[in-house]
């Protein structure tokens, strides 16, 4: 397992809380118990105010579990997924 961060943006034209069944659906889709399914831990996310820009820290097998379980999003906008490392670890090994 690795630690990755998911960077989502879209425009606000296709900004998808507008429509209830599509906010509903992401949130669904966000879940533990669906990000399980992937073999995914969301350990948080967060869209920032007026930016149209999700952020997503999540442990993965691999970026590619990450950028398909972040499909529905790319549909929407952009998608980046960066492998990462807690700061303890960058610390420890006394570098970025």
């Amino acid at each position: 397992m690795g630690l990755f961060v998911a960077k989502h943006q879209h425009t606000p034209e296709n900004c998808p809380a507008k429509s209830p069944e599509m906010g509903a659906m992401l949130l669904e889709h966000l879940s533990e118990e669906n990000a399980a399914k992937a073999g995914i831990t969301v350990h948080g996310e967060a869209v920032i105010e007026g930016r149209h820009t999700l952020y997503l820290i999540a442990d993965a097998p691999d970026r590619a579990s990450v950028e398909g379980f972040m499909a529905p999003f790319a549909a929407a906008g952009s998608l980046e997924v960066l492998e990462a490392n807690p700061c303890s670890t960058v610390v420890g090994r006394a570098g970025c």
